[in-house]
């Protein structure tokens, strides 16, 4: 770690190339003019072989293993947990530092859990471990959001129902909504694969495995980590995960009590200043976070806010974002441009 200090162009690999986050994470680094050296695409045997463009050059997909991050100054993980929990250590061992994109490090108290509108100071804490983890994409646009109100007012609750595309569950996902919409459309049955139910046309509040007392695994990552990022474990937080048929960006319905009042109209006036929002809130104009248009932008939009008359300081917001941008790729490589900003 620090190997790679007062270097103007890094070498960087992307683990999981060839999946839909590291198809992102290709496309912003290139183009946010992220200083590359050398481009290292890793995945499985399966995708290995591929050539895949950056800058206008093809470059091979390799074969991951324990060789492949000789060199490399910033690794970027974005192949499963188990995937990150092999490779990481060998990638810090080598002297990279590691942005993980997956839940394997997020709860462990060395390694720092960042959103750089919300926490980039503990970008710091990487030295520990050599490893900064990405949260999870559904609490990466709620607390872009909610932020701002946090610094003001502070929050005492949290209620939180996630509409989530099916992008968030990968490229399979998203063919197999594809398949059963063409299906019901030309009369046939459908056929499950990736999810436990027909997607198309259907909303399953199933995202994850369910837990004992009834959680999934993907709301109890809303709980941890949001109070992970905003330091404070007594934010009383519910969550709610539901799969729709969207191909991209999540929309979360979230009602929250800060601990002072805010108006309607502070928080919007809060929301119109905050890093990495979009205030979208003209109702009348039907104007309002959709996610179709959240869908390859970079933003996190925020509308539909409203005093919530029915608690004390009660606040109701709609939040949308495209998850694989914000909620994953873009949010990994604003961690990179700060990590090489202001600690290297």
């Amino acid at each position: 770690m620090g190997a790679f200090k007062d270097k103007d162009t890094y070498n960087v690999a992307v683990v999981g190339a060839t999946g839909a986050v590291g198809e992102e994470l290709r496309k912003i680094l290139e183009e946010r003019q992220f200083p590359v050296d050398t481009l290292r695409l890793l995945a499985s045997e399966r995708s290995a072989g591929q050539r895949l463009d950056f800058h206008g050059r093809q470059v091979l997909v390799e074969v991951l293993d324990d060789d492949s991050f000789e060199d490399i100054d910033i690794a970027l993980f974005s192949a499963g947990g188990s995937v990150s929990a092999r490779y990481a250590p060998a990638a810090v061992d080598e002297g990279a530092v590691v942005i993980d994109n997956t839940s394997c490090f997020r709860m462990e108290d060395d390694v720092p859990l960042v959103v750089p509108e919300v926490n980039p100071e503990k970008i710091a804490e990487h030295v520990q471990r050599g490893i900064i983890a990405n949260p999870n994409c559904s609490t990466i646009q709620m607390v872009v959001a909610l932020k701002p109100l946090y610094d003001a007012a502070g929050i005492s609750r949290i209620v939180v129902s996630t509409y989530q595309s099916v992008s968030g569950a990968g490229r399979q996902a998203m063919e197999e909504l594809g398949r059963q919409t063409a299906a019901l459309f030309n009369s046939r049955d459908v056929e499950c694969e990736k999810f436990p139910h027909q997607i198309a046309f259907n909303c399953i509040p199933h995202i994850d495995t369910f837990l004992p007392g009834g959680h999934t695994k993907e709301e109890l990552k809303m709980i941890q980590e949001t109070r992970k990022i905003l330091d404070d474990p007594d934010i009383r937080i519910s969550a709610t995960a539901v799969r729709v048929p969207v191909f991209c960006s999540h929309s979360e319905s979230i009602n929250v009590e800060t601990r002072t009042k805010l108006t309607a109209g502070d928080v919007r006036a809060l929301l119109r200043e905050a890093p990495g929002v979009l205030l979208q809130d003209d109702p009348q104009a039907n104007e309002y976070p959709l996610a179709t248009q959240a869908a390859g932008e970079d933003a996190t939009y925020v509308g539909r806010v409203r005093e919530d008359d029915s608690v004390d300081n009660g606040i109701a917001l709609w939040v949308v974002a495209d998850n694989l941008r914000k909620g994953a790729a873009l949010n990994a490589v604003q961690i990179a441009e700060i990590l090489i900003r202001d600690y290297h």
